[in-house]
């Protein structure tokens, strides 16, 4: 099991920037696949980013180029950076970590941080 807490969401500017963290409560090795979703008002919960466990990474096409995903392994934490923010990208944000399990797999989420990009 892990537990995930994120924090760094906010009010910001369009073209602004944020920085998210989430930091989990076991070594970030240990965890396969550790990223980030989101969900807009009235919308389903999007991919983001994730990097795996072997540092590989993903990003859906809308933020590539402006989000940076990475990772301080002595804080157990994830971070995503965000540049060049728009009103688009207003949304819950979510961490997610996948756990391999005895036959399986377990999939976890933080409570979410609200990012409001608004003038």
């Amino acid at each position: 099991q892990v537990q995930l807490v994120e924090s760094g969401g906010g009010l910001v500017q369009p073209g602004g920037s944020l920085r998210l963290s989430c930091a989990a409560s076991r070594s970030i090795f240990s965890i396969n696949v550790i990223g980030w979703y989101r969900q807009a008002p009235g919308k389903q919960r999007e991919f983001v980013a994730t990097m795996s466990k072997d540092g590989s990474i993903s990003y859906v096409d809308s933020v590539n180029g402006r989000f940076t995903i990475s990772r301080d392994n002595a804080k157990n934490t994830v971070y995503l950076a965000m540049n060049s923010l728009t009103p688009e990208d207003t949304a819950v944000y979510y961490c997610n970590a996948v756990v391999e399990l005895g036959g399986g797999y377990g999939y976890y989420w933080g409570q979410g941080t609200q990012v409001t990009v608004s003038s």
